[in-house]
């Protein structure tokens, strides 16, 4: 039987912890918000983003953004257009996260009036 300090240990080891690894990549405070965003809406355009979350400004939601698709969590595809459009969608990988991101945002609307300030 593992003991607990045993079972505590991976999350001390700082490069293998999957904790601080994986989930810190999507678990910031715009990350989940636009994952689900383009889960329901599809390929969504960066002003159409922007509009669904009001309170994000540009640079953060565009830093957000690049984080996402460096972390193969979404795709981003620029048209050569005048003016740019750029949409953002899915990739695989990224909807493989959203039944668990479902599960958390139905457990965060279900006790979200236990949070409220």
């Amino acid at each position: 039987m593992i003991t607990l300090e045993e079972n505590l240990k991976k999350y001390v080891d700082i490069d293998h912890c999957p904790v601080r690894n994986v989930i810190s990549h999507f678990s910031g405070k715009w990350s989940i918000l636009i994952l689900s965003i383009l889960s329901e809406n599809g390929t969504t355009r960066f002003n159409a983003l922007a509009k669904l979350i009001p309170d994000i400004s540009s640079k953060v939601l565009s830093n957000t953004l690049k984080t996402l698709e460096a972390d193969g969590l979404i795709s981003r595809h620029l048209y050569a257009e005048i003016p740019p459009r750029v949409e953002y969608s899915l990739t695989d990988q990224g909807r493989s996260l959203m039944p668990i991101l479902v599960q958390l945002i139905e457990w965060s609307i279900a006790h979200f009036a236990s949070f409220k300030r």
